[in-house]
């Protein structure tokens, strides 16, 4: 039984080969950027799309229920209108029976009153009518801009669903690699890998040594640690960015070391070259400043 258990036990892996797993992640996710960025703005375009359409759509149907609102409004005054002049005609009536000054005066009042009712409620009317005006020439523009929405929002689905029909299943085989991938990397790395790439600009969790700088930020690497990146044997993290370090040869890049070397060697040549005529120049100066001194001692002392 113990022997089954440590067979089912996952070995763990080295320094490189999670180097190595890390920096294929890192290629695959970025390999799924690209692909994002060939859709471009198109989906945010989308959202924005849709977004503007659900508000003028509310507002449409909050400009109807005010327009309804409206008329109901006018029909109620109009009503109030017919009830008053019916009232007004009853009181005139009344006035024509009266035994008193006093009902009189009374009936002439209320007379008064419903005759101001009726303005009143006319005023309303027309105050309404104006108000029932403006909201329709509101909602017809309103209309108009979405209708011009909603085509905006066909043409730009379909350029996307196009891009995306395109690339679909090569982002798909992408994210599924990367997802078997993940499960082979060490949990806590991978989420420190994923938190700095979250926090970079350009999505680079781990980079490789571009001429002695970090290839993240282009910040220079002491030789020390470059040789401790290219040994491999712990994680190493860029002091100036946070990245993750990787040797360029694990990384799989071939920079030709051969030519790498040649150019070093006829830069060592110049330069050793340069040293030893500084120097030439450096003793002819002192030789001839001593001659000098000597020739004019001479003539001193003749």
């Amino acid at each position: 039984m113990a022997k089954e258990s440590k067979k089912s036990e996952p070995k763990e892996l080295t320094v490189e080969q999670k180097l190595k797993a890390l920096f294929q992640l890192q290629t695959m996710l970025s390999d799924i950027d690209k692909i994002k960025t060939l859709r471009g703005e198109l989906p945010l375009e989308v959202e924005d799309l849709e977004d503007e359409i659900a508000g003028l759509s509310t507002r449409i149907e909050k400009i109807k229920a005010d327009v309804e609102g409206l008329k109901s409004a006018i029909t109620s005054k109009k009503i109030e209108i017919e009830t008053a002049k019916a009232t007004i005609e009853k009181y005139q009536a009344q006035q024509e029976n009266v035994r008193n000054n006093r009902e009189y005066d009374f009936l002439s009042k209320e007379i008064e009153f419903q005759t101001l009712e009726v303005e009143f409620c006319e005023k309303r009317i027309k105050e309404f009518i104006s108000e029932e005006k403006i909201k329709s020439e509101e909602l017809a523009l309103s209309i108009t801009a979405l209708e011009e929405r909603e085509k905006d929002l066909e043409q730009k689905k379909e350029e996307l669903d196009e891009i995306v029909a395109e690339t679909k299943q090569e982002e798909e085989k992408l994210r599924e690699k990367a997802k078997n991938l993940e499960t082979s990397i060490d949990p806590r790395l991978l989420q420190s890998f994923k938190r700095i790439r979250k926090n970079s600009r350009n999505g680079l969790g781990i980079v490789y040594v571009q001429r002695d700088a970090c290839g993240g930020c282009f910040n220079k690497i002491p030789p020390q640690r470059q040789l401790d990146i290219r040994s491999r044997k712990k994680i190493i993290v860029c002091e100036y960015c946070g990245r993750i370090m990787i040797d360029p040869e694990l990384a799989g890049m071939n920079f030709k070391p051969k030519q790498a070397v040649a150019k070093t060697k006829a830069k060592a040549k110049k330069e050793t070259k340069k040293e030893t005529k500084k120097e030439t120049k450096k003793e002819t100066k002192k030789e001839t400043k001593k001659e000098t001194k000597k020739e004019i001692k001479k003539e001193k002392k003749s």
